[in-house]
């Protein structure tokens, strides 16, 4: 498969933003956001085919469009029921692609290891989160399964997938759940210092990590 110069351009690009977040200048932020997704889509365009790229492309998509409309979550509670919607279609994506590159079944013991610890974490976040959700507690529960169901087949993959692909979506997929679980924490519980800056870094990286993951999986075919 070949390569493509946008993804050091991506993270480049990303280093700069996230400076500008750490530095605390929101309205430059609000411009370069919308950048970041199409650039990791471009990214994936043309770095040559294989089977699952349209599922890649589709969940980077959604991903740009929830984080367009999280710009604005501020404003009306809208704009972050229909961002939590879009990054919920990413996902549904990314547990199809996922599913789709898994070939033989994981080993048993391990992976039952792995659907319980991941159905802890999300009961526990969850009760964490419920007495402040309100009118969102469906929404955020829908969210929250179907994020830690993308984990759970990133984490089935990387028990059959070669190394070293299985780490970068697994870890990828783990900085995923990272990112939402701060952002749900900052915003219906306590706010986290630097909040902007960490979701934001996680979130980018793990972006990064699981495309790097799947272009390299599909390069060794």
């Amino acid at each position: 498969m070949k390569t493509t110069p946008i993804m050091p351009f991506y993270l480049a690009f990303s280093s700069i933003y996230l400076l500008i977040v750490f530095l605390d200048l929101p309205l430059v932020a609000a411009v370069m956001k919308p950048i970041l997704m199409p650039l990791l889509f471009a990214g994936v365009y043309f770095s040559g085919g294989f089977k699952s790229k349209k599922m890649l492309l589709a969940a980077l998509f959604f991903s740009w469009i929830g984080d367009c409309l999280l710009l604005f979550a501020d404003l009306e509670a809208y704009y972050f029921i229909f961002g939590l919607l879009a990054f919920l279609v990413s996902h549904l994506f990314y547990i199809v692609l996922f599913n789709q590159s898994i070939k033989q079944n994981p080993h048993k013991a391990r992976y039952w290891i792995g659907i319980t610890v991941i159905i802890t974490y999300l009961l526990v976040f969850f009760a964490i989160l419920f007495p402040n959700l309100g009118n969102l507690t469906l929404a955020v529960f829908v969210y929250a399964l179907g994020i830690a169901t993308m984990l759970l087949f990133a984490f089935k993959g990387f028990l059959t997938w070669p190394k070293p692909v299985n780490y970068y979506v697994l870890v990828g997929a783990v900085f995923f759940v990272c990112s939402d679980s701060m952002l749900g924490f900052n915003k219906f519980c306590n706010p986290i210092v630097s909040s902007s800056f960490l979701i934001m870094t996680t979130y980018l990286v793990a972006q990064y990590l699981i495309v790097i993951g799947i272009l390299k999986l599909h390069a060794q075919k």
